[in-house]
């Protein structure tokens, strides 16, 4: 082989290497902003996951203080209910002392009225007297009944009303309109505006 050929072997060789090393070198550079984007994505990652984790620490602490929170509410339940069963008993027995003293204002009046029977029963000295003292006593009673309310139902003249009067009997009676009571057989008492006993009553039917 001529040293022309073997000159020009090697500059073919030598173009050959240099292609492939610019090959290679601008391989390595692709390499190198491959490796640059992903050290730049693993940066942005890591500073995801800073912000994550500080989030989660957030979250936690908050978690921390709702469960403190719930346990307040719970001790505070708890103290309410108790303060509810204890203000239910002492409501239920004051109901009960209520129910149980409810006349105890009337009887104590009705006590006086009690005494003066005795009184004029054992100190009457003829019927006259005796008479005298029940009549006392009787408005004595009628004016305490009425303090606490009681009403006689006005009967006799009166349109017969089914919310006051009962009618026991009936008949026919020139000097009265039709429904108009004509007699009272036993008279019907109201306690505050309420009918607590009916008059009795005879009424008129055309």
């Amino acid at each position: 082989m001529t040293n022309d050929k073997k000159i020009k072997d090697l500059e073919e060789k030598l173009k050959k290497i240099k292609k492939e090393k610019e090959l290679q070198d601008k391989e390595l550079e692709n390499t190198k902003e491959e490796l640059k984007t992903t050290s730049d994505e693993l940066v942005d990652i890591e500073k995801s996951l800073d912000d994550v984790n500080d989030e989660l620490i957030e979250i936690q602490k908050d978690i921390e203080n709702k469960n403190e929170e719930i346990k307040e509410c719970e001790s505070n339940n708890q103290r309410l209910r108790a303060d509810f069963d204890n203000f239910s008993k002492q409501t239920e027995k004051q109901k009960q002392d209520i129910i149980k003293f409810a006349n105890e204002n009337l009887i104590i009046n009705i006590l006086d009225v009690y005494e003066d029977f005795d009184r004029v029963l054992t100190q009457s000295k003829d019927e006259k007297e005796l008479r005298e003292g029940v009549e006392l006593i009787y408005s004595k009673l009628k004016s305490t009944l009425e303090k606490e309310g009681l009403e006689e139902i006005p009967a006799k003249g009166e349109k017969f009303d089914y919310s006051k009067h009962e009618a026991l009997m009936a008949e026919d009676n020139e000097d009265f309109e039709n429904g108009e009571i004509i007699d009272e057989l036993m008279k019907g008492y109201t306690l505050k505006d309420k009918v607590i006993k009916y008059s009795k009553v005879k009424v008129c039917k055309k």
